[in-house]
């Protein structure tokens, strides 16, 4: 740690219009860096005046910060927040910006990141991750979509609440119902009934987002849970042990991404759908690739 003086009590200024806006960063170094290299084009900043700033004795603490070797505490990100003109939200935004930075784990991350999309100007600046954000955050909202593409589907919570299993709230359908009405994946018709908006939804061959990550942990919970309450002619739960060469993997996965494809091909051809279902896929290693150690 750098040795540390008594921040100076100027007032942090809000974020000046045309400025550089923390809240279109996931990675405060990078905003750190951005905001560095426009204040040094526009003011002629420095490293020292910016540790100026924020009452640190080390004059290259900022340089550390950005080049990934220093972590910066719940305190220092505060300290971080006033020097770079930060207050209110903003700050607030930042300094939670550093402890989803900090989270070791998917669960810690999903937690960090759940509280950066809560932030108004957040939903604003990234309209695409707060919708993913939305939709992926509860198992059953994708259900209710698909359970829309049913003839006889009703927007009524009680009706909706009473065909998922395992069953929910009327009080969670007809929230899901005001959500997805409201990123348009589902719409109401002119004659007032209730269907599916875009037809496909997908994140993409990879896991892009963190709150996609938790979605599909759920998804497997469901799948164990499925093992001993759902019969088995109506689940097929299998798994295969390969033992693969040097290219394997990337063919392999290759073929998973073409034949989920197929599938949601498939079911757009669905002529009189009646019951959502769930297909995971997992693809992960049991062994290392490499011939280890002998001793």
């Amino acid at each position: 740690m750098p040795s540390a003086a008594r921040p100076p009590p100027a007032k942090a200024r809000p974020e000046a219009a045309g400025a550089l806006s923390v809240f279109d960063y996931l990675d405060h170094r990078a905003f750190l860096r951005d905001y560095y290299v426009d204040r040094k084009q526009r003011r002629g900043q420095s490293f020292r005046s910016f540790s100026r700033r924020a009452g640190l004795g080390s004059p290259n603490y900022l340089k550390l910060v950005i080049d990934g070797q220093r972590n910066l505490s719940d305190r220092m990100a505060r300290r971080f927040a006033q020097a770079a003109g930060l207050s209110g939200d903003a700050a607030d935004y930042f300094v939670e910006l550093v402890r989803f930075g900090r989270a070791t784990t998917t669960a810690e991350r999903a937690e960090h990141y759940e509280k950066l999309t809560g932030f108004r100007r957040f939903q604003k600046a990234r309209p695409l991750d707060a919708a993913s954000a939305a939709y992926h955050s509860k198992w059953y909202l994708p259900a209710v979509r698909e359970l829309a593409a049913r003839a006889d589907f009703e927007d009524d919570p009680h009706w909706i609440a009473s065909m998922l299993w395992p069953a929910i709230a009327p009080a969670e359908a007809a929230e899901a119902l005001e959500i997805l009405l409201s990123l348009g994946l589902l719409q109401r018709t002119d004659e007032g009934r209730v269907v599916q908006g875009e037809l496909l939804v997908s994140t993409g061959p990879e896991v892009r987002s963190i709150v996609v990550a938790n979605y599909h942990r759920t998804m497997l919970e469901r799948a164990s849970a499925s093992i001993d309450a759902v019969p088995s002619d109506q689940r097929d739960i299998s798994s295969l042990t390969l033992c693969l060469g040097a290219d394997g993997l990337r063919r392999l996965k290759e073929r998973v991404q073409r034949f989920r494809r197929e599938l949601l091909d498939l079911s757009a051809l669905e002529d009189a759908p009646v019951q959502v279902v769930q297909m995971n896929f997992q693809l992960f290693p049991l062994s290392k690739a490499d011939g280890g150690s002998r001793k």
